[in-house]
């Protein structure tokens, strides 16, 4: 079961980070910032070619640093030497995040997609964070978008809760999953064949009737990303918690 402070604390979406801070996302000095708020933390996991799990979102280089290409191609001492724009510091494995976090505040990390169309083609990146994980009792859950991953999870590391990112799916936000495919993942099909203890539905498409119905058999519902109160206030309409960046969140008394 997910652990109640996953719904009392907002998350911070990978890290508080502000670059105008030296604080670029999913970094340790972003992390460092949300803990030292009292926030929640969501971090992203993908994974460099030795096998360690990083805190890193995209998939390549390109975005958030100086250099270009996949990340799954760089070793991790490596992506450990690369600086992340806007810091001054490189890319952290998952076992840094751990060891920063150190059951302060709920940390969410999301699995990032390997397969590459959300099939079973997946199961390293997932065992390398559960071997990090190992042993780490407080406040931890996993997500991924691919429901495939979400069921290596439960055989990776099944004390620690587990969810699926949900999504409205639609045709521009998804270019290059095939329809059929959005159309299944839409339903949200496989949470109880996976195990899912909670999802988090992207915050615009919140008002739908599998939400709903998941919502009414108590499932904990958290959305994604808020980037203003306003937003906030919309979405706590449905959602139990939310992902928030680009303003400071109000944590409940």
């Amino acid at each position: 079961m997910l652990d109640s402070s996953f719904l009392k604390l907002p998350l911070a979406h990978r890290g508080l980070h502000d670059v105008s801070d030296a604080r670029p996302e999913n970094s340790r000095a972003a992390i460092r910032a949300a803990v030292a708020a009292g926030y929640g933390v969501e971090i992203d996991l993908q994974m460099s070619s030795d096998g360690t799990a990083m805190c890193f979102h995209d998939y390549d280089l390109g975005r958030l640093t100086e250099e270009t290409g996949p990340i799954r191609q760089r070793s991790a001492a490596d992506l450990g030497n690369i600086r992340l724009k806007g810091g001054e510091e490189g890319i952290p494995t998952f076992a840094e995040i751990l060891e920063i976090v150190d059951g302060q505040v709920p940390l969410l990390v999301e699995i990032k997609d390997q397969d590459g169309l959300m099939g079973s083609n997946v199961g390293r990146l997932e065992q390398a964070a559960a071997r990090d994980a190992q042993g780490y009792q407080t406040s931890l859950a996993f997500m991924s978008f691919n429901p495939h991953s979400v069921a290596a999870l439960a055989d990776a590391a099944p004390d620690v809760p587990r969810g699926i990112v949900t999504d409205g799916y639609l045709a521009e936000d998804w270019p290059i999953l095939p329809a059929r495919i959005r159309d299944t993942l839409r339903a949200i099909p496989d949470f109880d064949r996976v195990k899912a203890s909670f999802i988090s539905h992207q915050a615009s498409s919140l008002k739908t009737t599998v939400v709903a119905d998941l919502k009414d058999k108590g499932v904990p519902v958290l959305c994604w990303t808020i980037r203003s109160p306003e937003a906030e206030a919309q979405a706590r309409e449905v959602a139990d918690n939310v992902t928030f960046e680009g303003y400071l969140a109000k944590i409940p008394a």
